[in-house]
C-alpha cells in the first residue's frame, strides 16, 4: 500500500480532490488496467462552501443590502484535512509499488498542500474488495445465537403492596 499524507492543515476544495483522483487513476489504469490496483481517495467533502454574491457596479449601493440576509447560495464543497491525514491509498501487489509512487506524484501536484509519502507492507487477504468480489473468509465471523428458554431468569423478589 502506498500513501499520500497531509503535512498541513486545510481546506481542499472536491475539484482538487477529484483532479488528484482522475491524474492517479490514469497513471495507474495505463498500467494495471481497471482491475489491477484498489485506489480510494480518503477524505470526504462534507462542508460547502457559500458565497453572498454583490454587485460592482455604478448605483449597486441602492440595490444591496450590505451583510442583511448574507447566508449566501452555495458554490462548492471542501473536505477538512488535518495533518498526518491520509489524502490517497494505493492498493497494489510489491510489483506495483513504484508505479503506485509515481501515481501520487502526480496526485500531489493537483493539491494546494504539502504531502508526503510512505509505504506499508500489506497481506493481499486485507487488501479491500469491490462490490463484485467475495468478502474474504476472516472478515466472516460465526455467530451463535442462545434460545430465550436457555437463558437463566432470576427470580423476582416479592414486592410490598402500596397499602402495607
Amino acid at each position: 500500500m502506498v500513501h499520500l499524507v497531509s503535512k498541513e492543515r486545510l481546506q481542499v476544495r472536491h475539484n482538487a480532490l477529484e483532479s488528484a483522483r482522475v491524474a492517479a487513476n490514469k497513471v495507474m489504469t495505463d498500467k494495471y488496467g481497471e482491475t489491477g490496483y484498489k485506489m480510494s481517495i480518503r477524505p470526504f467533502p462534507h462542508i460547502i462552501l457559500r458565497e453572498n454574491k454583490r454587485i460592482a457596479t455604478a448605483g449597486a449601493d441602492r440595490l444591496q443590502e450590505g451583510m442583511r440576509r448574507a447566508f449566501g447560495k452555495p458554490t462548492g464543497r471542501a473536505a477538512r484535512i488535518d495533518v498526518g491525514q491520509e489524502i490517497l491509498t494505493v492498493f497494489v501487489k510489491e510489483d506495483g509499488v513504484e508505479t503506485a509512487k509515481k501515481a501520487c506524484e502526480v496526485a500531489r501536484t493537483k493539491l494546494p498542500m504539502k504531502t508526503k509519502m510512505w509505504v506499508e507492507k500489506a497481506d493481499l487477504e486485507e487488501m479491500p474488495r469491490g462490490p463484485a468480489g467475495p468478502a474474504p473468509a476472516a472478515a466472516i465471523a460465526p455467530i451463535t445465537v442462545t434460545p430465550v428458554h436457555e437463558l437463566e431468569e432470576e427470580p423476582l423478589a416479592a414486592q410490598p403492596s402500596v397499602g402495607e
